[in-house]
């Protein structure tokens, strides 16, 4: 996940950044130039030079904080917790039992079928990183496979092929 809490930016760290933005203005207006600004807020000279010309365009309210972006979530927070809980209940428990894969189209019918809102693939991966969960990739095991012959092997012949090796 990019962000820890689970998306975007915190209301915390868009005031801190706003607060940035303009301290530099107030060294804009005493003549300080752009690459000064960069070297002194330790970032870069493109990010101090796109400052500058919007304060020169616009003022210093341009580069106030314009909130937090994209969309509005369509599902509120008891919403969230639900869709949470149906999809620790895992696919077949909505009757998809031919594998135990969320996929984002499953997701989608699944959040279309509990709260009538249609998303499209992306937004449910948006949705689905904004409360924690990350896109992962299944282990693919044989059907056939049996764990106590593997656990008997790696106990009992695995130490004589690595002794043989020797």
């Amino acid at each position: 996940m990019r962000y820890a809490h689970g998306g975007g930016l915190s209301a915390e760290e868009r005031e801190r950044r706003e607060r940035l933005r303009l301290q530099a203005v107030e060294l804009f207006a005493q003549g300080v130039s752009a690459a000064e600004v960069a070297r002194r807020f330790r970032i870069t000279r493109m990010s101090a030079s796109r400052w500058h010309r919007a304060w020169q365009q616009g003022g210093a309210q341009v580069l106030a904080s314009k909130g937090p972006g994209g969309e509005k979530c369509r599902l509120d927070e008891r919403r969230l917790a639900r869709l949470a809980a149906e999809l620790e209940r895992g696919p077949a428990a909505h009757g998809w039992e031919e594998d135990q894969r969320w996929t984002l189209a499953r997701v989608s019918d699944l959040i279309a079928t509990l709260f009538h809102v249609r998303y499209t693939p992306r937004g449910v991966s948006y949705l689905l990183h904004r409360v924690g969960w990350s896109p992962q990739v299944p282990v693919h095991r044989a059907i056939e496979r049996d764990e106590e012959v593997i656990e008997r092997w790696v106990a009992e012949q695995w130490p004589r092929i690595k002794s043989d090796r020797r």
